[in-house]
């Protein structure tokens, strides 16, 4: 495994001149700011299976569950062609160790969601996903998947990181060889991440872990994988949010004093009803946590699930 996360990407998103008209979209977050902390595998539907640049445009047609794919003024069926492509370049990326992808919205190929299908009247009545956005999400179906639009709500975003490092997380421990006193150890460090989301999931996880003993491994390491990603697509409301922290408070109540206590409770208090970000409570726990050398929370994946500096808890 490599030190960062791989993700796959839509190339025209990193600045490539790949789109149908010679242009790009270029995402200055994704390719500068998260570029910094993760390896990108661009990838290009249109170009890699073999049509040039620039080209005629392109979109979905007839049914929504098996939409074909043409071109606009001409009307060629280059459905074959896409499927073919999308099937071989989604195995050529299982050897990639993909953390993620990110998608780029509204396209006929690359779309995750809500892609325009036209009926033979030419009106856009229903939705799809994209031809090679399909392919790839049926390959992988646990995979933290987004597209860049999405991308610009704070809180997407920053679900959606956190699933990659997790995922990336996941992927060394299987690469090293997990025995069950790594996925136990796995289980601790995330069980606050995954309780943020769902208090239910932790449970059900904790008893996959206990079934290691008397399970084939390989058969408990994919429930896991499973339940934990699924997991982690519910969305961490600020209520869920505040049960894990005020959970986390009470490993100190016999250590801080009045006023310490008072401060933590107010601020906590205060992300409660939204008037500061997340971040402020959780630094203030972090710091008790180092100070107090708690050694359990000194491992929780909650308090530090990303980089830092890429300030994702500054804005939710």
């Amino acid at each position: 495994m490599t030190d960062k996360p791989s993700l796959g990407i839509s190339s025209c998103l990193l600045g490539n001149n790949v789109r149908y008209d010679g242009g790009h979209k270029r995402d200055r977050y994704l390719a500068d700011t998260l570029g910094g902390h993760v390896r990108w595998v661009p990838v290009c539907p249109e170009v890699e299976c073999g049509l040039g640049v620039p080209r005629e445009s392109m979109r979905l047609v007839g049914d929504p569950a098996s939409p074909r794919l043409v071109t606009v003024r001409s009307g060629n069926d280059l459905t074959e062609r896409m499927e073919t492509w999308a099937a071989r370049r989604s195995a050529e990326l299982e050897r990639e160790e993909l953390c993620g992808f990110v998608f780029k919205s509204r396209s006929p190929s690359s779309g995750l969601r809500g892609i325009k299908v036209y009926d033979e009247k030419r009106n856009p009545n229903r939705r799809a996903q994209g031809v090679f956005a399909r392919a790839f999400t049926q390959k992988f179906p646990n995979l933290p998947v987004e597209d860049e639009g999405r991308l610009n709500d704070p809180g997407l975003r920053e679900s959606f990181i956190e699933r990659v490092f997790v995922y990336w997380r996941w992927r060394r421990l299987l690469a090293r060889g997990a025995s069950a006193d790594d996925l136990v150890r796995f289980h601790t460090e995330h069980k606050l991440l995954v309780m943020a989301h769902s208090h239910a999931a932790v449970s059900t996880l904790g008893r996959i872990v206990a079934a290691l003993h008397g399970r084939p491994g390989g058969d408990v390491l994919a429930e896991y994988q499973r339940v934990l990603m699924d997991s982690l697509l519910r969305e961490a409301t600020v209520k869920k949010n505040v049960n894990v922290l005020q959970h986390i408070m009470g490993y100190f109540k016999k250590l801080l004093s009045a006023d310490e206590k008072a401060e933590l409770g107010e601020v906590i208090e205060q992300y409660r009803q939204e008037l500061v970000p997340i971040v402020v409570p959780i630094v203030l726990l972090r710091h008790y946590a180092r100070k107090y050398e708690e050694p359990y929370l000194g491992r929780q994946l909650y308090l530090d699930p990303y980089p830092a500096e890429l300030m994702l808890r500054n804005h939710v």
